[in-house]
């Protein structure tokens, strides 16, 4: 079986443009890990393409895209020869809707939520409100204009259509106009950071590690500075919480990341990642099994299989290199 994994950071997605150390740092141990993961199945190969100006990943068979070229049709093509796609890329600005309906024209099997699910994770705003409309705990969403008198602070104001902490800051007091366009406002709550990652298809959801989230705090704004994949026990208050949100949003499939704050009071849900996150360089070793061992069905034909008996997670940092 051939695959071809493409993430948009490292693979040619911002030619010439430049990038922050750590989204190159994130998207090149995404994609090295899984392209690891997938090799070490019987009979997967893997193709890929890398920005020229980072280095080749370790494994796998990479295309080196330069200035000038046309990164798009370079996917294409190789989404059309190839038996499944994997692409890992941010849902901000549509740039992961748009490249799973590029694959999903060319490919069969593309291991992706459904477009639209993308588009809607892609929006704080909607995505607190499907789950809230599905009885899922969130935390409080508003559009800015739209804060209520009696909400208490501090704050949290952020793009509406954003990826992980850019463009994050917190606020003690309520924000005066003019306000930023498109941003939202949420609580800060209480608890702990921390992120669930779970395997999903058609509503069946299985959680397999709960991690805790490493944010820094300084100058107004909140900095993701690595998770420990594994770090907290999976009981049957996380189990159900996820299983909430993989029904209340049925187009996502595959890995996916879900960030919310442990509080006193249980799970409060704050975004879905509807893609790899961080967490899935852990993973491996957080389980002791190769995660994509038993997702062989599901890279195959879609089907979500039945999980075999897994030990606890164990603690595996992850600090991504800037």
């Amino acid at each position: 079986m051939l695959v071809f994994v493409v993430e948009t950071v490292t693979g040619g997605g911002a030619l010439g443009a430049e990038l922050p150390a750590s989204l190159i740092a994130e998207g090149a141990l995404m994609r090295d890990t899984l392209i690891g993961d997938l090799e070490d199945l019987p009979g997967v190969r893997v193709v890929t393409t890398h920005d020229a100006r980072f280095p080749a990943p370790p494994r796998g068979t990479s295309t080196a895209l330069r200035l000038g070229d046309d990164p798009a049709s370079v996917w294409r093509l190789m989404a059309r020869e190839a038996d499944c796609c994997w692409p890992i890329a941010p849902e901000s600005a549509g740039v992961l809707e748009r490249l799973v309906r590029d694959l999903r024209a060319q490919c069969r099997r593309v291991v992706a939520p459904e477009p639209e699910t993308i588009a809607l994770c892609a929006s704080k705003l909607e995505t607190a409100r499907v789950l809230e409309q599905a009885g899922v705990k969130v935390v409080p969403t508003w559009p800015l204009d739209a804060l209520p008198a009696e909400a208490p602070g501090p704050f949290v104001v952020k793009p509406d259509d954003g990826t992980g902490g850019v463009g994050l800051r917190v606020v003690d007091q309520r924000p005066t106009p003019p306000y930023p366009p498109a941003h939202v406002i949420q609580p800060l709550v209480a608890g702990e950071a921390a992120s669930l990652t779970l395997l999903c298809q058609n509503g069946r959801t299985h959680v397999l590690t709960a991690n805790r989230q490493h944010i820094a705090r300084g100058d107004g704004r909140l900095r993701f500075t690595g998770v420990t994949v594994g770090a907290l026990p999976v009981d049957d208050a996380l189990r159900s919480f996820g299983e909430s949100i993989g029904a209340a949003l049925p187009g996502l499939h595959g890995l996916i990341g879900v960030d919310y704050i442990a509080t006193a009071d249980g799970p409060v849900a704050v975004e879905v990642n509807p893609r790899l996150t961080t967490s899935y360089a852990g993973l491996r070793r957080s389980l002791a099994v190769n995660p994509l061992a038993f997702m062989s069905e599901f890279i195959r034909d879609g089907a979500v299989p039945d999980l075999p008996h897994l030990p606890p997670a164990l603690p595996i940092d992850i600090v991504p290199e800037e």
